[in-house]
This record gives C-alpha cells, sequence and structure tokens, in this order.
C-alpha cells in the first residue's frame, strides 16, 4: 500500500469519508490485486481497534506543576503585535 492509501484507511477507521473517498475506496475494494484489498481492510481494521484502545484508556490527571509551568510559559512569551 502506498501512503495515500494508508491515509484513506485511517480516514475509514475515522469515519470521516467524503465522495471523492468512496469511490477511492471502492477502487481499492473492487481491484483485482487481492492482497492490496487484504491490506487495506487489515489497516482499517487496526486502526479502528487503536482508536478504541485509546477511547477506552483512563485520562490521567496532569502533574500539579504543570499549570504553573505553562502559566510562567506564557507570561514569558512576548505578547503578539498588532498591526
Amino acid at each position: 500500500m502506498n501512503e495515500a492509501q494508508i491515509d484513506l484507511a485511517h480516514t475509514v477507521a475515522l469515519g470521516l469519508i467524503d465522495d471523492e473517498d468512496h469511490h477511492a475506496i471502492q477502487t481499492i475494494i473492487d481491484t483485482e490485486d487481492p492482497t492490496l484489498c487484504t491490506q487495506f481492510l487489515r489497516e482499517v481494521r487496526e486502526t479502528r481497534e487503536a482508536l478504541a484502545h485509546l477511547a477506552s484508556a483512563t485520562p490521567l490527571p496532569p502533574p500539579p506543576s504543570l499549570r504553573a509551568r505553562l502559566l510562567a510559559a506564557l507570561a514569558a512569551e512576548d505578547p503578539p503585535v498588532v498591526s
């Protein structure tokens, strides 16, 4: 699979396909290369599994010092210049 096909598989896994993507997906699935179709469907499945795993992970609270460090970093930055 090439980079564009991998990106397309990720788009499918995220449920973000549009008409153009739908056509590209159909082209891959209807291909005469069964290996390409198998690789594509495996990439979609593995991406969905990874997303499900991430969604089920228990978030950890940030360390208490993070807020102070972020505020100090923001205060140290020069304010943006408005033109």
